[in-house]
């Protein structure tokens, strides 16, 4: 890269900085203090006498809350942060922890808000330490991990650990402004998993009930929390377009946005254009869906009815294939 292409990316971090820099404070001062380096050295790399180094321009744009990508890529184009590949409980492990940290850091705020497009039920009720907490790991993990051996559910451990980092998650999912975008797939692959696992004789007909059950008592919660006015809940059903899991969180700094790659992989950015872009879109679709805690109970009822008889089905389904064997 030429020189003088490198000053122009560096007057542009000038003129971020700029923005964001105190006019108490002189910005030479301000740039010696976070670099720990000299007034001299300061003055002669904004007077552009002297360049930034590539650990000096990270750290600038860290102190500064700076979109680095935002500055120097080109529109067609974004820097992403990705979440960790998973391939054993211990990477799971570490997935969950490093989630919950990142999260709570974005949703420390009272006024945070969080859509969620929910191709698939949010994996946050899935944190609870119910019988459906750990059927999920267990399929994740045989889906991320194709050479993963094969044992059955009934003994499938994880570690108590993971109960920490879920209900980490859960807690900070529901202090947080949340909007759902649901539609009538929603439950789909939670249930197919159920009847896949147990076709696969890796899941018994008890658990398999279980699991069934268990699927039922979140559609219910799901139905009590947008009937309970003192929350911060909302969930919307989208009957014109197919969800993607994609997640946007609204502070009043930024807006950073998760979009999924694998079935736990997440890119993330904060990318402003591309945000706005989404935020604008999880808007359009809020407009056309229907409001389901601001609906008549006939509205609500036919949507969280639809999804137990749904449930009830692949019951029935799972239960029919025992009695043909007799």
């Amino acid at each position: 890269m030429r020189l003088s292409q490198i000053m122009e990316y560096q007057k542009l971090l000038l003129k971020a900085i700029q923005k964001k820099n105190s006019k108490s404070i002189s910005l030479i001062d301000e740039i010696a203090s976070v670099l720990e380096i000299s007034y001299d050295a300061s003055h002669r790399r904004i007077s552009e006498k002297s360049k930034f180094s590539i650990d000096e321009t990270i750290k600038l744009a860290s102190h500064f809350k700076i979109s680095l990508d935002s500055l120097f890529i080109k529109e067609e184009r974004l820097i992403v942060e990705k979440t960790i590949e998973i391939q054993t409980l211990k990477d799971m492990l570490q997935y969950f922890k490093k989630s919950a940290e990142q999260i709570e850091i974005l949703t420390k705020n009272p006024t945070t808000t969080l859509y969620y497009s929910a191709k698939d039920i949010p994996l946050f009720y899935f944190m609870d330490g119910t019988i459906l907490s750990k059927f999920k790991a267990f399929v994740w993990l045989n889906l991320l991990n194709p050479s993963q051996k094969k044992v059955a559910f009934e003994n499938f451990v994880i570690d108590e650990s993971f109960s920490e980092y879920m209900q980490k998650l859960k807690k900070i999912y529901e202090r947080t402004t949340v909007n759902e975008i649901w539609n009538d797939t929603t439950i789909n692959s939670s249930l197919q998993q159920i009847l896949y696992f147990y076709e696969s004789g890796l899941l018994n007909l008890k658990n398999a009930n279980a699991l069934c059950k268990d699927l039922k008592r979140i559609i219910n919660l799901i139905q009590e929390k947008c009937n309970n006015p003192d929350n911060n809940f909302a969930i919307y059903y989208n009957e014109l377009i197919l969800l993607n899991n994609n997640m946007l969180i609204e502070t009043e700094e930024k807006l950073t946005m998760f979009v999924p790659y694998t079935l736990l992989g997440y890119f993330i950015t904060d990318n402003e254009e591309s945000c706005k872009n989404v935020h604008q879109f999880f808007k359009q679709q809020i407009i056309n869906s229907k409001p389901l805690g601001q609906s008549g109970i006939k509205e609500q009822n036919l949507f969280f009815n639809r999804a137990i008889r749904k449930i009830d089905y692949y019951m029935d389904k799972i239960n029919t294939q025992i009695d043909l064997l007799f």
